[in-house]
């Protein structure tokens, strides 16, 4: 019992947490009064299950990948923790029994938007199908996993008809969010280089895959503010502001190879997509809760504020990482107090240099790709 806790405190991820979060109430127009409120609460359960039934399918289908991207995780807690991949079974068993039991009392619509979920999640981590190693389709299906079905299940919690507002609303919400997600392969890039999981960065490149982000953002944006009511000068001034943030940022990613430097940018721009979600949200709740348009353009002004500050100081000091040394090389072996393995020579682990999954001008070839792979299964030292 005590491991499975450890597993599910590992599991937990509160930026993800905080996207579902954000999308099920943008669904719900805001969820302002105190009904609506308890509504979301009781919706986030079911789909709080579903993303870890989700994460834990992905950790099961991808310890060989994080052996080599997160093996100082303690988020990944079957490279880090020692954790035994029935404990990780049972988690994602009993996280579908959870989200199915919990959506039951919601109703059947929400039941079968929590069903789909589930499926989903599966589908892209889980083999035969595991949408993960298709490239852009990978992002469009976490996009589906996090905007759609989330907003959706929002709007049959409340009631609501669905109308073309709603669907370019997810539109747009899609599109940011498919252009924050394929940041985050440049984290796992030299994993999933060695594994031949072929993601938009492995196949296209840096310069490409930023300039996808920006394209996302920019129509992503567009979408958004032209399916929000009532959006006023103030808001589309923050929005707007918060895309040129987002922009500068992704030109600076594009040019940027110091893994430090790449952590921080990476980070700064999550920051300013949730800022933007948030502002939104803030402009539908004060809507319904009926502020007047001085209140809203006070408090729209101030979480601007808020935003740009927090961007500014990941920016300047970067994310606290939770990366620790894995316990396996806090023991020395035999050799290293040896000539062979000192600081001067060329050989020590210290100062070997590692080589880059590509140049950085632009994608790997189709050469290098196979002959990656094919050293890295063939060599008796490769995790398995």
């Amino acid at each position: 019992m005590r491991a499975r806790v450890r597993v599910l405190v590992a599991l937990s991820r509160p930026p993800v947490f905080l996207l579902l979060m954000l999308h099920l109430a943008l669904g719900m127009d805001g969820a302002a009064s105190t009904h609506g409120l308890l509504l979301l609460v009781r919706a986030l359960l079911p789909l709080v299950a579903c993303q870890v039934f989700s994460v834990a399918c992905n950790d099961l289908s991808d310890m060989a990948i994080d052996a080599v991207n997160l093996a100082g995780d303690p988020s990944r807690p079957l490279v880090f923790g020692g954790t035994a991949r029935r404990d990780m079974v049972g988690v994602a068993v009993g996280a579908a029994v959870v989200a199915l039991g919990a959506a039951a009392f919601l109703g059947l619509a929400p039941f079968a938007v929590v069903a789909a979920e589930l499926v989903v999640g599966a589908a892209y981590s889980l083999r035969p199908v595991r949408l993960a190693e298709r490239g852009a389709l990978a992002a469009v299906t976490l996009a589906v996993c996090f905007v759609v079905l989330p907003y959706l299940l929002g709007r049959v919690v409340v009631g609501a008809h669905l109308s073309g507002r709603d669907a370019l609303m997810v539109a747009g919400l899609s599109l940011g969010f498919v252009g924050r997600i394929v940041l985050k392969d440049f984290r796992d890039v030299r994993g999933d280089t060695m594994y031949g999981k072929r993601t938009f960065l492995v196949r296209r490149g840096r310069a490409r895959t930023c300039r996808f982000s920006a394209g996302c953002w920019t129509a992503g944006t567009g979408a958004m503010l032209v399916a929000t009511p009532h959006p006023g000068a103030v808001l589309t001034a923050s929005i707007l502001t918060q895309l040129a943030a987002a922009l500068w940022l992704l030109d600076r990613l594009r040019t940027e190879t110091h893994p430090r430097r790449e952590t921080m940018l990476i980070s700064t721009i999550a920051i300013v997509g949730r800022g933007m979600l948030l502002t939104l949200l803030t402009h539908l709740a004060l809507l319904a809760e009926g502020w007047s348009a001085a209140q809203q353009a006070v408090t729209i002004a101030a979480l601007l504020a808020l935003t740009l500050g927090q961007s500014h100081t990941m920016l300047t000091r970067g994310p606290a990482t939770r990366l620790v040394v894995p316990p396996a090389l806090l023991q020395p072996g035999p050799d290293l107090e040896s000539s062979e393995w000192s600081a001067n020579s060329p050989n020590s682990p210290s100062t070997a240099p590692i080589p880059a999954p590509w140049p950085d001008s632009g994608a790997p070839s189709s050469a290098t790709r196979s002959r990656t792979k094919k050293e890295t299964t063939s060599s008796p030292s490769a995790p398995r």
